[in-house]
């Protein structure tokens, strides 16, 4: 079974509903018209944030891999001075992004996380 997306769903009533009233027929054409507009402009491409993330968190696995022993976040946070002024949470999210890819693992000490370098 194929997603069901909007525009096929649009068209699955525009073509199998044959007692619609001409308005009706005539709003979801234009619906769905609207809904292929849309889609045709949109972009697959990373955002500005999405790129600079990208620099930032290949600089916090960078980090960790420099240190032998596993960081917390606040230990990273501190450990790069490009981080200056940046959040434990967006240190967090950075090295949270990493573990998803690969380059990280997560592991708790007494209830801290801390992350260390896949080897």
């Amino acid at each position: 079974m194929t997603k069901m997306t909007y525009t096929a769903a649009l068209s699955y009533v525009l073509t199998n509903v044959a007692d619609l009233p001409a308005d009706v027929t005539e709003k979801l054409t234009a619906l769905r018209e609207q809904v292929e507009k849309r889609n045709a402009t949109k972009s697959d491409k990373p955002t500005k944030t999405q790129r600079e993330n990208e620099t930032l968190r290949a600089v916090a696995v960078a980090a960790v891999k420099a240190n032998a022993d596993p960081m917390t976040v606040t230990e990273v946070l501190k450990a790069v001075p490009q981080f200056e002024g940046f959040s434990t949470q967006k240190v967090s999210a950075l090295l949270n992004a990493a573990v998803k890819a690969g380059e990280l693992m997560k592991v708790s000490e007494k209830r801290v996380t801390k992350f260390v370098a896949v080897a």
